[in-house]
């Protein structure tokens, strides 16, 4: 079968080849979209990250296209419903990074609650010693949200439980047993806000989780509690994100995903109007918003890379290549239902 990467550092293509030594493979480092769909031509099976976007115009224009395989365990940007009408298969990588996710979350708490990102600064930038604007807070007694009990947030339960803080959290399809066994309370998602010292987010993009945080209930919040998102940016409302902070109701955030992070990572292209994107206007305001988040002193950002430690890649890539020697075989896994 003819294989297609997208989005393959030259690593990782080396070690695909390793498994996939034949002449049928082919490797791009850049993402595949609807302007370069002719080098996925005569694909059968194509490998991407998320930054591709499989719209129906680009599963059109791959007419042997059999299977899609993501690298991500999100798959959002993957038009899932028309490749099922198509009797295209999608496969995503569902745990290859669960432990990893849940450190970073609390890498970037530490960071948020001890001011380290602030003092490294202030010592690095100006020599200065001075400790007036840097007092933090402890996490031992405070209550953290986790909205989403799947694999994510139980290791952050977990690694909360060892700083001794009390944990709440929700979910669609709660456990009780699982609650038993990690020492939380199930609530609901309102009670969770209006609680929480610190919020965290661990829930899959889709359509039901499109704003999840939003106006109407970030007015639920306890005032002075801090956000994190390590999932999709699209699930808080940044307009709604950037009132709360600007008015103390969120005293701080720590976002390694944003809202409309695919055309921030374009903006050269859309700004200058070379990208032939529908609601340009709508992609700019986010952008706009993005910058603003970004340069406030109470927030942090990083740039989508939670999940990037060697090991997690490791993960990616040996269920990626059992991804598609499974769908070969006629043994397919990991399949989005």
């Amino acid at each position: 079968m003819k294989i297609v990467f997208f989005e393959a550092s030259k690593a990782e293509q080396d070690i695909f080849l390793k498994s996939f030594n034949e002449t049928g493979v082919s490797f791009y480092e850049e993402k595949l979209n609807e302007d370069n769909t002719e080098k996925a031509k005569n694909a059968e099976i194509i490998s991407v990250f998320v930054n591709s976007k499989i719209s129906k115009k680009v599963i059109d224009q791959i007419p042997d296209l059999k299977f899609i395989t993501t690298r991500s365990t999100g798959f959002d940007h993957i038009d899932i419903e028309y490749a099922r009408t198509k009797g295209i298969s999608v496969s995503n990588v569902p745990a290859y990074g669960s432990q990893t996710v849940a450190e970073f979350t609390f890498g970037l708490l530490l960071t948020l609650s001890r001011r380290i990102y602030w003092g490294y600064h202030q010592l690095r930038e100006g020599n200065n010693f001075d400790l007036s604007q840097l007092e933090g807070f402890d996490l031992e007694g405070k209550i953290l949200g986790v909205i989403g009990t799947g694999k994510i947030g139980q290791n952050v339960i977990r690694i909360a439980k060892g700083f001794r803080m009390k944990v709440i959290a929700t979910n669609p399809n709660p456990k009780p047993e699982l609650a038993l066994e990690l020492g939380f309370e199930y609530v609901s998602l309102d009670d969770l806000l209006s609680q929480s010292d610190i919020i965290t987010i661990h829930v899959p993009y889709m359509p039901a989780t499109h704003h999840l945080i939003n106006s109407a209930n970030l007015a639920k919040i306890k005032r002075g509690a801090i956000l994190i998102n390590t999932a999709r940016g699209e699930i808080v409302e940044t307009e709604a994100l950037l009132s709360a902070l600007n008015d103390g109701r969120i005293k701080g955030a720590a976002l390694d995903v944003l809202e409309g992070e695919r055309d921030l990572k374009e903006e050269r292209l859309i700004t200058m109007g070379s990208d032939p994107k529908i609601g340009h206007m709508e992609n700019m305001r986010k952008i706009v918003e993005d910058h603003v988040l970004i340069n406030l002193p109470n927030v942090i950002v990083t740039p989508h890379m939670a999940f990037f430690t060697k090991e997690a890649v490791g993960r990616i890539i040996e269920t990626t290549v059992e991804n598609i020697k499974g769908f070969i075989s006629g043994t397919a896994q990991n399949i989005v239902q």
